[in-house]
């Protein structure tokens, strides 16, 4: 990964110059760092080639594109959370970072296609140059993939920038750039080698396995639902919206055949495979070790390169500063409340994906906090779990999964389900594959998979929703199978049950009580804090002081809805009160433990509390749910599938797509 990065410099520099005709100053020509020197060795247009690599994950994709979905939410008050929350309408200061990044991976990606076939090479080195070119042709077709999955029909080309008559281009169908990201993909693993062949050392370099995952990826979005419109009519006109596939049905079946077979290919190898400890990829992921399940990651590392701030935006909930160590971070994003309860009890997916617990920091003092409902962590990037704290506080150091191998598994059963209208016996071994995994391989725990199309279709939705949460899939995942309003709004209405505790939330616990059994490191073992569940009537049967009661109902402020109170333990057992201990325990200690209010508020910032009215006891606010600018407010349907360009840094500076802004903007 150093190498990858720190080259950085130099194949940025070199790429500025590609298109360059003339000696600068009348340099020796042998001083030019022209596209005739760079792919004049090897070594040189593998740096090229590396170059393309940087550009392939922004901040955008672990951040607003991350949230506003059924996995994670924004805890700010600023356009970040507008992004987050479907207010797309103030188009000069959109998103645009991804989209200008991936051009930039794309420029790469295209002189190295161009000039590596034309490389004077020995027989020796011949077998690496059509490995760097296989890598190119990758690149290209994930960065559009990347492009197209949020923007829809966007400018497309495949040479060199140098190579054309203009630098004004217009939208380009899809379809058509899908369908080109395919060829590429396979032309590519034709190519690459295998990762077992030993050409490249991380899986932050394309192989023939990540090859053929993503080309699965590109043709399940390529058959897939988008918001479309008609191309032919500028300015675009609203009447011609719609959520539909692609027309032609034999090229869905085929594109759904390309997902099965690529699938197939890198289970049949049987090079990669599912960790037995569901944490340890993302342990993996932050101290950058690689395993045989994280099969592609974005290699980030020291400040060079985009700032993409793994860990620190999306990472766990810290308050407080740090100088010796672990350092101030985030949250900026909270796990949706719901998320939490969409998992079974066993789940070892579960308290890795949505961390219970914050860490409260000061210099030499650093401890546990238990989150509430409202305050969960995105739980697989947290700083704890690394080694170091890596170049900065917000520069942590951490590579971002782009695949693994329950994806795979994942993607071949959805893929075979759609190719027989129902789950045959293939995809339900793949599912449960991954779900043997969750549950550490107890049969018993799988559950029933059904086979039903529709039935095998919902529980891919879910699953893939448990087993890759916040990976940076699932907002473009619900959009590709054409639901992602719908889905979101019932969504909505699920975190309303919540706050009044009804339907399946009915017997959720208001109140856990926690110890501080130890405190955060580095490399730390802790997954989830243990805690008690409590209900009203412990609280009453404590004999708490009204003030006590007071504070725990009080929700969102300061430190409000938090007791401190001393618990007894005393042969493994806790008991609320001393009395209550059984006069011949062996051992008896008092222990202080923290009453938390589940349903207070930690981490969401001037959006009141998870409690839409009053239930037990607790106060009623629902501005963070259902206000005018609560979760998810700016949704609506045929309109925010497809993000609009933002004006300033996409269309003002391309002549080409005048007229051609989204045609709800």
């Amino acid at each position: 990964m150093k190498k990858i990065i720190n080259i950085l410099g130099v194949s940025a520099a070199m790429l500025l110059v590609f298109t360059s005709c003339e000696d600068w100053l009348d340099m020796p020509s042998e001083s030019k760092a022209d596209s005739s020197t760079v792919f004049e060795t090897v070594g040189r247009a593998e740096m090229a080639v590396m170059g393309g690599y940087s550009w392939l994950h922004t901040q955008e994709l672990g951040y607003q594109l991350l949230m506003g979905t059924d996995e994670s939410a924004s805890t700010e008050s600023n356009s970040k959370y507008n992004v987050a929350n479907y207010d797309y309408t103030n188009t000069s200061s959109m998103l645009s970072s991804t989209y200008t990044n991936m051009y930039k991976a794309i420029e790469y990606a295209n002189v190295c296609v161009k000039n590596l076939p034309e490389m004077s090479v020995s027989d020796s080195e011949k077998k690496k140059v059509d490995a760097l070119l296989g890598e190119a042709l990758a690149i290209r077709a994930y960065a559009y993939w990347n492009i197209v999955r949020y923007y829809g029909d966007v400018p497309y080309t495949n040479v060199p920038t140098a190579d054309l008559t203009t630098f004004s281009s217009s939208r380009v169908s899809r379809d058509i750039i899908y369908d080109n990201c395919i060829e590429d993909l396979q032309r590519a693993i034709e190519l690459l080698p295998w990762k077992s062949e030993g050409m490249v050392a991380t899986p932050e370099r394309f192989t023939k396995n990540s090859a053929y995952g993503i080309l699965a990826r590109v043709a399940l979005y390529a058959a897939g639902y988008s918001l479309r419109w008609d191309l032919n009519t500028v300015p675009y006109t609203q009447s011609s919206l719609k959520i539909a596939q692609r027309s032609d049905a034999a090229r869905i079946k085929e594109l759904y055949q390309i997902a099965a077979d690529a699938c197939k290919a890198v289970i049949t190898k049987g090079e990669n495979k599912l960790l037995e400890d569901y944490d340890q990829v993302f342990r993996d992921l932050g101290n950058q070790q690689y395993n045989a399940e994280t099969m592609l990651e974005y290699g980030w590392y020291s400040t060079n390169g985009p700032d993409v701030r793994t860990g620190y935006t999306n990472g766990i909930p810290t308050s407080g500063t740090d100088n010796e160590g672990l350092g101030k971070g985030g949250s900026q994003m909270i796990a949706m409340p719901t998320f939490y309860f969409e998992f079974e009890e066993d789940d070892q997916r579960r308290d890795v994906s949505v961390c219970n617990y914050g860490l409260k920091l000061s210099t030499g003092n650093n401890a546990y906090q238990m989150n509430t409902f409202a305050g969960m962590g995105v739980g697989k990037y947290r700083i704890n779990w690394k080694k170091v704290r890596g170049s900065s506080d917000s520069k942590r150091d951490f590579n971002w999964p782009i695949l693994r191998y329950s994806d795979i598994l994942l993607m071949y059963a959805e893929a075979l389900n759609e190719l027989n209208n129902g789950a045959t016996s293939e995809a339900k071994k793949a599912v449960e594959d991954v779900r043997l995994r969750a549950f550490r391989n107890d049969a018993a725990k799988v559950g029933t998979i059904p086979s039903d199309y529709g039935d095998f279709r919902d529980y891919i939705i879910q699953e893939r929703k448990l087993e890759l949460s916040n990976e940076g899939l699932r907002k473009s995942d619900l959009a590709r199978w054409g639901i992602l309003v719908d889905y979101l709004t019932a969504e909505k209405e699920k975190l309303v049950q919540l706050a009044k505790r009804e339907g399946r939330y009915a017997d959720v616990d208001v109140y856990r009580a926690y110890k501080l059994a130890s405190t955060p490191s580095f490399a730390d073992p802790t997954i989830a804090l243990p805690y008690i569940s409590m209900t009203e009537q412990d609280l009453v049967n404590m004999g708490l002081s009204e003030d006590a009661l007071t504070t725990l109902h009080t929700l969102n402020s300061g430190s409000k809805g938090a007791l401190k109170t001393n618990f007894f333990e005393a042969d493994g057992k806790v008991y609320f009160k001393k009395e209550d201990v059984p006069a011949d325990a062996k051992k008896v200690e008092e222990v202080e433990y923290t009453i938390l209010n589940m349903f207070s508020v930690n981490s969401i910032k001037q959006k009141g509390n998870l409690c839409v009215e009053d239930v037990e006891g607790l106060s009623a606010n629902n501005a963070w749910i259902t206000g005018k600018t609560g979760v998810f407010y700016g949704m609506k349907k045929n309109m925010v599938e497809i993000l609009p360009f933002n004006t300033t840094n996409i269309i003002d500076v391309n002549p080409g797509l005048a007229g051609q802004q989204h045609p709800c903007y």
